[in-house]
């Protein structure tokens, strides 16, 4: 059997810092997680304004007033970022099956246009919704 040295190297990639420089495809990769995490929390609020509004006028209203606060304004901004990126992300991982866009300077790219594409299309959302409400 060979003489394998485990304690001399790093266990995992993601050991941030001394063994691994992050880089912006791995930083969009786990990206795409986090922001599948932030998913369930919009459907979560959603049902939580839905049970408000079955209960009561006062359950409703409060969490109605949350949501047209600027903290709730804020966190529905995140929101449709999160889910703006997680869909540039499936997005990416399609182009990717069909074989395409496999080089690594062509992914470094796409990385970056998920966080720039997330980000133009959560503002122009949030510009829509305000010109709705208006």
């Amino acid at each position: 059997m060979a003489d394998v040295n485990r304690g001399n190297r790093p266990l995992s990639p993601f050991m941030i810092g001394p063994y691994y420089r992050p880089q912006i495809t791995s930083i969009s990769s786990i990206m795409v997680r986090i922001t599948a995490i932030a998913s369930y929390g919009v459907v979560v609020l959603a049902i939580i304004w839905l049970l408000a509004a079955a209960t009561s006028d006062a359950a409703f209203g409060f969490v109605d007033g949350v949501l047209r606060s600027w903290f709730g304004d804020l966190l529905l901004f995140l929101f449709s970022w999160a889910l703006w990126y997680h869909m540039l992300g499936r997005l990416r991982h399609v182009i990717w099956d069909f074989g395409y866009c496999l080089d690594l300077e062509i992914s470094k790219k796409m990385g970056w246009g998920m966080f720039i594409g997330a980000t133009v299309l959560a503002v122009l959302t949030a510009i829509i919704m305000a010109m709705g409400s208006a």
